[in-house]
């Protein structure tokens, strides 16, 4: 029998001053078997740093491949935003690129390796698209006080952002550069 995704709940406060978004939710994660922590982790932030209205999980969870991990659909359920987490592969960039109106990368891992993994392959719009990360240490930090039932407050101000996890403050800049 296969094991099934555990469920976390997030009571989140949100505060991205630069875009004028205050909004306070509830999410659930489902967490599959073969997700890290870290990814989960930064896939909630990407989530919270790209909300708006139409934003979802992909329907098919992290093992979806017609989906990113984080989209944005319009009324018409369009996909408007494709968002990425973790190493892509340039292909799945390009497919994404082509699909949305706008595309962004969030990784846990190295951005070096992973733009050196992107040279020279064909990316549609790669100039535009952010890849946006973390100082290193910061996600694993924040893995550590992940609960089922979680209370969490992120603010993005200027390109740093402030966690509140539970009972850990943590923060960072958010380092972006671009696909090409």
């Amino acid at each position: 029998m296969a094991i099934g995704a555990t469920m976390h709940t997030f009571e989140v406060d949100l505060s991205l001053i630069d875009r004028a978004v205050y909004e306070s939710f509830t999410v659930r994660v489902a967490r599959h078997p073969s997700e890290t922590e870290a990814y989960m982790m930064t896939r909630l932030l990407a989530y919270c740093m790209e909300y708006e209205e139409g934003i979802a999980f992909a329907e098919g969870g992290v093992s979806s491949t017609e989906e990113p991990a984080v989209l944005v659909r319009d009324l018409t359920g369009r996909i408007t935003a494709w968002i990425e987490i973790g190493a892509p592969d340039a292909a799945r960039l390009h497919f994404g690129s082509k699909l949305a109106d706008r595309t962004a990368v969030y990784t846990h891992r190295d951005p070096a390796k992973l733009l050196a993994s992107w040279s020279g392959k064909t990316i549609h719009r790669a100039s535009e698209i952010p890849l946006r990360s973390f100082d290193p240490g910061f996600i694993d930090s924040a893995t550590t006080a992940i609960e089922r039932r979680n209370t969490m407050s992120v603010s993005v101000t200027e390109g740093q952002l402030y966690l509140t996890l539970g009972d850990l403050h943590l923060e960072t800049p958010v380092h972006e550069t671009h696909v090409a």
